[in-house]
Order: structure tokens, then sequence, then C-alpha cells
């Protein structure tokens, strides 16, 4: 009898054990899809390590990898719309913060709000309160972050730039001193890949926001600055300005492609988001070293920032595996795995700083202290909507020049819009 008392203690401790996780993997089984755009450089590898962390966590679910090719979403997002519409859903997708998130998806039944993960992770504790209300419609908070970037940043080839003898330029007036010199040596100034009109919009943001500034730029969402303006009239302009310099084939390129002009010295900068600090990397090229790292003309005090996320369908086919995929995203492991690889900063607080190098350690630093600004072109500062009426002025713009005509159909938008 004793021993048959033991044997049933036994069995009834093992079986707790099994039910309460402790000493083996998560539960989880059958397949979770998880939709995204990164494919180029960096961007892959980054969601790879996050992948692996979810397969060795949940060894019995097939993890299938649903990627769109098209830098910031340009191919994915249309594709995504019409899954979502149409009653078939992914398990989690990817999606910017901010206006992207909650006026494309927060409206009608499209997500579950995720505010449970937040509290059995401990998570409000570790991501700051400005993150977290990026994410929230109401006390709904409607996606897990993994990232932030910083979008404002003049990349260029350190090599070019001493051969010729010119400093990393700060200012407009200094990046076309430096272009009329990387001119008569050969070189193309500016690095553009805008087959998707995304990347030229995303030029543009920048430009506006190092000549306007900050306040005014901020102003420009609401409706308190005006886009016919005199000041947006002269940051178009420079814009234009900046189109002289580019290379010819920029509408048959995308944003990885003209990275690589940089990286090859074929073009000497590109102004993108810290992205592309991941693809060169991923190109076996070290920051400080091959490639420098400065703020775009004009922006240097501010930091212009979009953040990744993912999120819940209502309908997710496999709500429990995707569960285990948004904790993945949202942990630390995840994001100290994820990060340093995509060249972005953590979203949590409590990253472990030394496995990030010298370029991400100064955005850490930067973003704790610089005035924080939103792109446009990423989905934070105004809606998609708006956004893509932003895209169609900046078309017309790159082909035809014609700034007066662009500050006026730039101010049609923002009234159609606010």
């Amino acid at each position: 009898m004793k021993k048959i008392l033991i044997l049933l203690l036994t069995a009834t401790f093992v079986i707790s054990l099994i039910f309460m996780g402790v000493g083996c993997k998560e539960k989880v089984s059958g397949e979770v899809e998880i939709f995204s755009w990164w494919t180029a450089g960096g961007e892959a590898e980054g969601l790879q390590a996050m992948i692996d962390i979810f397969e060795e966590k949940y060894p019995d679910v097939e993890f299938i990898n649903a990627t769109v090719a098209g830098g910031a979403g340009f191919e994915a997002k249309p594709v995504l719309v019409s899954r979502m519409t149409g009653g078939d859903p992914p398990d989690s997708f990817q999606v910017h913060a901010g206006h992207e998130l909650i006026d494309t998806w927060g409206v009608g039944d499209y997500l579950e709000p995720v505010n449970f993960i937040f509290e059995e992770e401990g998570w409000y504790d570790v991501y700051p309160e400005d993150m977290i209300s990026i994410l929230s419609m109401g006390d709904d908070i409607l996606s897990v972050p993994v990232n932030i970037h910083r979008s404002n940043v003049l990349w260029y080839n350190k090599a070019v730039f001493e051969d010729n003898g010119i400093e990393a330029p700060t200012t407009f007036d200094e990046f076309f001193a430096a272009a009329d010199v990387l001119e008569a040596a050969g070189i193309t100034p500016l690095a553009l890949g805008d087959t998707g009109i995304w990347a030229a919009v995303h030029l543009f943001e920048n430009v506006l926001l190092g000549v306007v500034g900050s306040d005014d730029y901020i102003d420009l969402m609401d409706g308190s600055v005006r886009w016919d303006s005199d000041e947006v009239k002269e940051a178009i302009q420079t814009f234009v300005d900046l189109l002289d310099h580019v290379n010819d084939d920029h509408s048959a390129l995308g944003w990885d492609e003209a990275a690589q002009y940089v990286i090859d010295g074929t073009a000497a900068t590109t102004v993108m988001g810290d992205w592309a600090h991941g693809y060169f990397m991923a190109k076996g090229l070290t920051p400080g070293v091959e490639y420098g790292y400065v703020p775009s003309p004009g922006t240097a005090g501010n930091f212009m920032a979009l953040s990744d996320t993912f999120c819940l369908p209502a309908d997710a086919p496999n709500r429990d595996a995707a569960i285990a995929w948004l904790k993945i995203c949202g942990s630390k492991e995840g994001q100290d795995a994820f990060n340093p690889i995509k060249g972005s900063i953590p979203s949590r607080t409590d990253a472990d700083i030394s496995l990030y190098d010298v370029y991400l350690k100064s955005a850490i630093d930067d973003f704790g202290v610089d005035i924080i600004t939103p792109s446009i072109a990423h989905g934070a500062a105004v809606s998609e909507t708006w956004s893509a009426a932003i895209g169609d002025v900046i078309t017309l713009l790159v082909a035809d020049k014609d700034v007066d005509a662009a500050a006026d159909a730039f101010q049609a938008a923002a009234d159609e819009n606010l």
C-alpha cells in the first residue's frame, strides 16, 4: 500500500510539472505563419535569429516565414490588406507602430488586444509609457514592439570621403559643396533607390525636418503649419536640388541596391534608416571602418523614429502559436538577438547594451536625449491614406520638379486628411 501511495504521489508530481511547464518546452503545436517584409541583408538574418529562438523553444510548431519582398512593406501591405479583409489572416504580421497600426488595423475587429501578454510577461515594467501609447487604441494595446529604428541617417563611404579630402556633411550647404568635389571625381554624391516611392518620401521627410526644424515638422501633421508655406517650399526646393546629384537609375533600384552603391564606392552617400546598418554588416563591413554615419543634413539633435511591431489577428488560425511568437518578439532574449543584427535598438529598457556595436550604442544614447520626431514614410506621423497621398505628390515631384505645384498638392492632401 505504501509503495502504491508513493507511486501515485510521484505520478501526480510529474503530471503537475508537465502542466506547469517546468523542466520541459511549452506544448504548442501545429504551424504558425508570420507575415513580414524582411528579406534584405540584415533584415532576413535578424528575423532568423528570432525564428531560431522560437524553434528551439517550440519544436512542435512548423514555422512558416511568409515574407514579401519590398522595402518598408511597399509590396507586402497590399497583400496583407487583401488577406485580412478576405478572411485569410496570417497568425501574426508586421506593422509599424503609430498611425499605420491604429488607423489601419485598430478600427473594426481585425486585432485582438495583447494587454494580457504584457501583464503575463511583466512588460509594463520594461516598456516606456510613450512606447505603449503608440501601440494603443484607448486602453487596448494592439501590438508587440521588437525595436526602434532611426530614419534620419546619412551613411557614407569613408574611403571615398578620405580620398577626396571631404568631411561628412552636417548641413545642406556642406553637402552641396561636397557634391561638387565628388562629381568632379566621377562619383555619384547621393545614392537613391526609389523603385518603391517610399524611399523618395523617406529622403523628402529627412529634408523637410532638416529645413523646417522639429517644431514646425511636427506642427505640419496637425495643421498648425501649412504645407504651402514658404519654409516648406524651401524644403521642396532643397529636395529637388538633391535630385540633381543622385544616380540616374534610381527609379530602377531598391533601397538596398542604393546602399550597395555606397559599399562599391560608385556613390558616396545614401540617406536611409539604420536598417542600412544591418545591410552593411550583413555584407561584412564594420561601422566606423568602411562606412561612417551622421544625422542627415540639418537634423542633428533629432531622432526620427519608427518601430516595427507584430500583431495578433482576431481570427489567427493558431492563436496559441501566435502568442508564443509575440512573447519571443517582446522578450529581452528575442530583442537582444534580433536588434544587433537588424541594425536597430531595442524597445525594451533592460537590453544588454554590451551586445550592441558602436553605431547602435550611439543610437541608444541619442534616443535618450534627442527630440523624437515621427516618420511620415514609415507610418508613425500620419495615416496610411495621407502617407500614400504624399507619395503621389513625391512621384510627380521627382518627375517634373515643380515646387509650387507640389506645395499646393501637399496642402490639398493635408486638408483632406486632417
